[in-house]
Parts: structure tokens; sequence; C-alpha cells
């Protein structure tokens, strides 16, 4: 990895552990469905104009749907679930629990064309994945909030089926331009409920620096920086920042929101991403050039 490009790696590493931490200070004042608008609507009027200035607009042909699928699996119902989940569960427990993505990625993969099969070690990175899952939610009592469970679920369920979607159908549509468009869909949709939900007076300077952290540095330069780290060190090797954000979240919850760290997350985490490990571990991959394999999605956002 060049210098450059850890230093990007680094950089996104701490990028995307940061939301979980702003979420939960957020919807301390704003509605879940308020705060999913105003990050999506002020990320979008700062990458739309990229994407009309570089005139790629006439480069999505017929890929609407599946930019619209892709915008409602990996940004409208993620982060309207992740929000209302943190208004029960701390932003630490959130952010391990979406460790598990590349778990939830094994399993649904077969689902968009993926004839790779898992395998006994695929298997046994599942099973201990699913221990470590066990492991950070038994240990923590204040999890014990099914509704706010069932939403991580969903998020993980949502959030890996985005790169899916990505990866099967829009490869050849610039990154910039689906990640513009996908913003400004998701704002057209909450606007009329977050009009409905909007704060009678102006939230405390708390949430809207959070709410200002989360659109500009969270979402609209965070996509921008993950296009330069994938054209820097590769798609393949850029995702493995998907094991290092939940870590960050964790330090952030604990140190600044005062939240508590048990044993069991600590295990949990760390079987985990053993167990993911192991389920994505691909015996005998192609040579492949990383240019072809297109552009992952990033998490959590």
């Amino acid at each position: 990895m060049t210098r450059r490009g850890l230093l990007l790696f680094v950089v996104m590493s701490v990028i995307w552990g940061l939301p979980y931490l702003f979420i939960r200070i957020a919807v301390s004042e704003l509605s879940p469905a308020t705060l999913v608008f105003a990050r999506t609507a002020v990320a979008a009027l700062i990458l739309m104009p990229i994407v009309l200035a570089r005139g790629r607009l006439k480069e999505i042909g017929r890929q609407w749907l599946p930019i619209l699928a892709f915008a409602a699996a990996e940004i409208g119902i993620p982060w309207f679930f992740l929000s209302s989940a943190e208004t029960r569960i701390s932003s630490s427990l959130a952010g391990l629990l979406i460790s598990a993505v590349p778990l939830v990625g094994t399993v649904i993969a077969p689902l968009f064309g993926n004839r790779e099969r898992i395998g006994a070690t695929g298997f046994a990175g599942l099973l201990i994945g699913l221990v470590g899952v066990a492991a950070i939610v038994g240990f923590d009592l204040r999890a014990s909030d099914g509704w706010a469970l069932a939403a991580m679920a969903v998020v993980a369920v949502a959030y890996a089926v985005g790169p899916a979607i990505l990866s099967r159908y829009l490869t050849g549509v610039p990154s910039v331009s689906v990640i513009g468009i996908s913003l400004t869909a998701c704002a057209l949709v909450y606007a009329p409920v977050a009009a409905l939900q909007w704060p009678h007076s102006v939230p405390t300077p708390n949430v809207l620096a959070s709410v200002a952290v989360l659109s500009v540095v969270c979402t609209a330069t965070a996509f921008l920086l993950f296009f330069a780290l994938v054209a820097e060190i590769g798609p393949v090797r850029a995702t493995v920042i998907t094991y290092i954000n939940p870590a960050v979240a964790a330090v952030l919850g604990i140190t600044v929101l005062r939240e508590s760290f048990t044993f069991g997350m600590a295990v949990g985490f760390v079987l985990v991403i053993a167990g993911s490990v192991l389920a994505t571990r691909r015996r005998a991959p192609a040579a492949v050039p990383e240019q072809a394999l297109g552009v992952e999605s990033p998490q959590a956002l």
C-alpha cells in the first residue's frame, strides 16, 4: 500500500466510525426520518453539482431502477432503522453489531448470482460469527430491547444487499453518479415525513453540529475520499475498513458518551471479525484485475 493509500485508509476508517456517535446525539432531538432527510439533502447538494458538471447523468442509461434499489438498500432503509435503533441502544453497541455485515453478505451472495460454495471453512466462520453476535448482545443487559435489535438486523441485511446490487448491476456506472442520485432520491422520499416531524424549536448546538458532521464529513466528503481510496488501493483492500469502523465507533461511544463496554462485547467483536474473515475467504480466487471488480459499497454509515 502506498503512503497516500495508507493515509486515505486510516482517514476513512475513522470517518466511517464517527456516524454512530453523532447519530446518537442527533436523535436525542430529531426524529430518525428528519435526520435522514437532513443528512441526505445536504450531502446531495454537495455531490450533485459534481455529477452535473461532469455530465455523468447521460451515462446512467437504463440503470435507474438498480440505482433506486441501491439507494433504498444502502441509504434509505438502513439509515432510518439505524437512527431509530440508536434511540434505544448505545452507539457502541450499534457499531459493534454492524460488524456482522460481512457474515450476512456471505449468506445472501448466492441470491445475486454468486455460485461459489461456502465450504466447511465458510460455515465455520458463519457459526463463529453468530456466536460473536450472541456474545455482543447477550452480555449487554441494555440490549434487551427487541425492537432495536430487530432494527439492527434490518440494517445489517440492507448493508449486505447494497454492495450486491452495486456489483451485479451497476459496475459500469460512475460511482459519484450512483451516490449523488441515491442521496437525492432518498432526500426527496424523506422530505414529506421530515416536514411533518420538523422540530418546533431550533435544536441545540450539539445536535446541529452532529447533523453537519454527518452530512458534510461522514457522507459527502467520505464518499469522495472512498472513491480516491478505491482508485489508490483497489476495491478489495478498501473494504477492509468494514472491520475497523465498529472498533472506532465503540471507542468513541465509551470515551465521549461514557457508554459501558462489557466483556461480552469485546469477546463478541473479536469472534465476529474472525468469523467474517473465515466466511468471506476465497479458496482459489481467479486473477482478475482490480479495475474490473467495480467499486464496493461502503458501510455504515
